[in-house]
């Protein structure tokens, strides 16, 4: 496969060649769409020094492109059959490391400070949908170097995380992630870009860690656990579904006490708030725990 020659042909010749086919349980779809391709690294904006960390560079489709404009590229694969594909189709870059490793159990920190040392790190990705949150979470809850994340997930998950309060896509995901990185919509794509055609369309996004977050809370453990508990049972009001949980450690009336020193309508929704009024909510709910 030359370097550009990544066709839906030429994806099913060289798994034929090593007696391989695309996991279903590993939700591999192997990129072919070149204008794609090109989108995801313009969008990580590499120089001649950068350091990447790829995740699940499957055929290394992806990995030669980064390869061509970073100084340094780390690429982590969870998947042992295919690495005398990767390997081969990475052969003449000297500045690739290939790691065969489960991104969820890879000790971030180690592998940071093994293959980058001190640098800032950019993260690129084509995420297998199926686990697409939680390696987003680790990304971003990690204390590590990393100054953008471009990430191809599915269409639905970008949605949630890009969405506003109010929206149908809006959720404690979008919260959690905005709280730690700002969302950019890069753009979307068709399943005719892959091989296997996923049933499902895909997006590509940027995420780049806030230096601080938007707000400040006294206590991020209550913070989360508040969006949490707000969340959990869309069809109630926020002051219902937060006060069924004696782990916030506040009953109904003190909460709906709260919501009204704050100007809010006690009867609203969770999802109808944005990061400033949980933030407040939590801080309000603390001092009075104090």
């Amino acid at each position: 496969m030359s370097r550009r020659d990544f066709s839906r042909q030429s994806v099913r010749r060289q798994l034929s060649g090593e007696g391989l086919r695309p996991k279903k349980s590993l939700g591999q779809n192997f990129l072919t769409d070149d204008g794609v391709l090109l989108d995801i690294v313009n969008s990580a904006c590499l120089k001649e020094d950068s350091c990447v960390l790829e995740i699940g560079p499957g055929m290394g489709v992806l990995t030669r492109e980064l390869a061509e404009r970073a100084g340094c590229v780390t690429a982590v694969e969870i998947d042992r059959t295919i690495l005398p594909v990767l390997e081969k189709n990475l052969q003449e870059y000297s500045h690739v490391n290939i790691v065969n490793g489960d991104i969820l159990k890879v000790n971030l920190l180690e592998l940071f400070k093994t293959y980058f040392g001190a640098k800032p790190v950019q993260v690129v990705a084509n995420l297998p949908y199926y686990i697409t949150t939680p390696i987003i979470m680790k990304l971003l809850e990690t204390d590590i170097a990393i100054s953008s994340v471009v990430l191809m997930i599915q269409r639905e998950v970008a949605r949630r995380l890009a969405a506003e309060s109010g929206s149908r896509d809006f959720g404690a995901i979008s919260l959690a992630v905005q709280y730690r990185a700002e969302v950019q919509h890069v753009r979307d794509v068709s399943p005719e870009a892959f091989e296997p055609m996923p049933k499902v369309w895909s997006s590509v996004v940027r995420l780049v860690p806030r230096e601080k977050p938007p707000v400040s809370v006294l206590d991020e453990t209550h913070f989360f656990h508040l969006i949490k508990s707000a969340f959990s049972q869309r069809r109630k009001t926020f002051i219902n579904a937060v006060s069924s949980d004696g782990s916030i450690g506040i009953d109904k009336e003190g909460l709906k006490a709260v919501l009204t020193s704050l100007g809010l309508d006690a009867n609203l929704r969770g999802e109808t708030l944005g990061l400033n009024e949980f933030a407040q909510i939590s801080n309000a709910i603390v001092r009075k725990k104090c």
